[in-house]
């Protein structure tokens, strides 16, 4: 008896990935540019400093007070002596760019002074603090055809409007 024993073929077989590599080639930029890059800043702040009965002669030492309330921005240097009372502009947004002036202003009159006190209201959107915070903090301007960040008052404290007596007279 003989058996037979059929071979079977067992040439190798050659595998066509064109098909998927023409997915992949349309596949990766389109998930590329779908892609969110996202920025995540962190700015430093501190809490208001209590301090005691004597107050500091310096001008250098006196608070600078930004008073973000519903009706526009106040700058008060030193505490409680109003500088500029920035109302809302025509459409009724903040007008950061007339409160970056007079800190500048201010800046030329203090320049060893790097802190700041921010009070908020009550009903304040975050994008108006953060905003107040970057205008605070610092301004850009040209520099020999390059953009250069210049500094104000990095040293930024919040806190509420606690008094509205001391803010509007």
């Amino acid at each position: 008896m003989s058996l037979k024993i059929k071979r079977l073929n067992t040439d190798a077989a050659e595998i066509d990935v064109t098909s998927f590599m023409n997915l992949m080639i349309v596949l990766v930029p389109v998930l590329l540019m779908s892609m969110t890059f996202t920025k995540i800043t962190v700015m430093e702040i501190n809490l208001p400093e209590l301090t005691g009965g004597g107050g500091a002669t310096s001008l250098d030492q006196s608070q600078l007070e930004v008073v973000v309330r519903d009706d526009g921005i106040g700058v008060f240097f030193p505490a409680g002596t109003r500088i500029k009372d920035i109302p809302l502009t025509a459409d009724g947004q903040y007008d950061f760019t007339t409160l970056s002036l007079v800190l500048r202003e201010l800046k030329k009159q203090v320049s060893e002074k790097r802190d700041a006190l921010i009070l908020l209201g009550k009903n304040l959107e975050y994008q108006t603090l953060i905003n107040t915070m970057d205008t605070v903090k610092s301004y850009q301007t040209v520099v020999a055809a390059d953009l250069a960040e210049v500094e104000l008052f990095p040293e930024i404290s919040l806190g509420d409007i606690a008094d509205k007596k001391q803010v509007k007279p």
